[in-house]
């Protein structure tokens, strides 16, 4: 199944609001969306939240042979997937080429930077090391999916807890949370990805483009960014041409951006660390009561209403000048219920009902007086004989005394 596609004048107006610096959903050129982190009860599931843009991190681990070229080092895997909830354009089952790329993107960001101390993840050297997995499910899809899945990972990172281990020999025996604490990683630095939509071949730039805003961008710009002003990885797609200070001009815009997010993050960490300590809700469960299905929630988006008068004049005054109207006839009502405009045959609403009750009522007259009705056409009428037994007579209620025997043929005459 296919997205629908935009139509030319949804398209002009999402490209007229941009060339005006104005968005549809209220926001200035370098906004983002509100961006919601809430973790599960199990260490390293992480939900954020970019708008309407939701995406589910979970982390797990397993002990595996290492690989052959680094022996003493963990593994790090990433795996994306792009539910067919999320957006009717996704299928299951099915690599398309939007899943590739952000697989390819978040392996860059995350796992190319090193952000991850991977030598502590060795149990054994070349035999047994941590195998870290990432699994990224998108749930919704309402734009800038690269953006909500790095800091859905590198949080699910941060929250995640590996069992304690105890060597004997080559004997390993892995402990359960409840006999040991579990262990945190080692994470160096916080990469997280940042994406700029250019429109018009660079001419305009907007942070965080939303599904719509997607659709009618020329090109897209991804920069990775740790909070320490590092550039992990630039990702540019569309075929666009960038100028070096618009590239160091959204690198700038990336470090502000990337610093409130990591601590964003970092408070988010603290407060499930706190809660978790104290005992209380924590997780899922604080936010489940927050966002019922039965309630009604609306954002509300500001509007400009400063011009309207004069653009609404403008309009008017290049209006063409209205045709002359025609000027209908009065209605005629010939009888009661009836009605007519123009000319034409009369309506005979109403009328045929009285036509058709002083018929009933004629006939109800003719039937009183006793006349006899003919009802055929034809000139001789046969006449059956009901009980051919006509000798014995039968008594009526009346008490008066008829034959069963039915007259012989006569002849009517018209």
């Amino acid at each position: 199944m296919k997205d629908t596609p935009l139509s030319n004048c949804e398209r002009q107006f999402l490209l007229k609001a941009v060339e005006e610096k104005k968005r549809v959903d209220g926001r200035q050129t370098y906004d983002y969306r509100n961006i919601k982190i809430t973790f599960g009860t199990e260490y390293g599931c992480c939900i954020v939240d970019l708008g309407k843009t939701r995406i589910l991190a979970q982390v797990s681990c397993e002990l595996v042979p290492p690989k052959d070229s680094r022996p003493t080092e963990g593994i790090l895997f990433f795996n994306l997937e792009l539910s067919p909830m999320a957006s009717p354009a996704f299928e299951l089952g099915r690599q398309s080429e939007l899943l590739v790329k952000l697989n390819r993107q978040l392996e860059r960001c995350l796992r190319n930077s090193k952000c991850i101390d991977t030598e502590s993840l060795c149990v054994i050297s070349g035999e047994k090391v941590w195998q870290i997995r990432v699994d990224v499910h998108v749930l919704n899809h309402d734009g800038n999916l690269m953006d909500a899945a790095s800091i859905a990972a590198i949080a699910a990172l941060s929250h995640f807890r590996r069992p304690e281990v105890a060597i004997q020999g080559r004997d390993i025996t892995v402990f359960t949370p409840e006999e040991r604490d579990p262990i945190p990683l080692s994470i160096y630095h916080m990469p997280i990805c940042v994406s700029f939509a250019f429109f018009q071949q660079g001419t305009y730039l907007l942070v965080d483009p939303c599904e719509r805003e997607e659709r009618v961008m020329d090109g897209l710009l991804v920069i990775a960014m740790n909070k320490h002003r590092e550039i992990c990885s630039i990702q540019s797609s569309g075929g666009i041409m960038l100028l070096k200070e618009q590239v160091l001009r959204c690198s700038k815009i990336a470090s502000v951006k990337v610093s409130e997010i990591t601590e964003l993050i970092n408070k988010a960490l603290d407060n499930d660390k706190r809660a978790r300590k104290e005992g209380g809700k924590f997780g899922f469960a604080e936010s489940m009561p927050k966002e019922r299905i039965t309630a009604l929630k609306k954002d509300e988006a500001p509007v400009e209403m400063t011009d309207v008068q004069d653009t609404a004049n403008e309009i008017i005054s290049r209006t063409e000048a209205q045709p002359d109207i025609v000027k209908v006839p009065s209605p005629v009502v010939p009888a009661p219920g009836t009605g007519q405009v123009g000319e034409g045959l009369l309506n005979t609403w109403g009328l045929e009902e009285e036509e058709d009750e002083e018929e009933e009522q004629h006939e109800k007259e003719e039937m009183s007086t006793g006349e006899v009705m003919v009802l055929s056409d034809s000139e001789e009428d046969d006449v059956v004989i009901l009980n051919p037994d006509a000798n014995k007579p039968k008594r009526l209620e009346g008490g008066s005394k008829k034959g069963v025997e039915a007259p012989k043929k006569q002849k009517t005459s018209h």
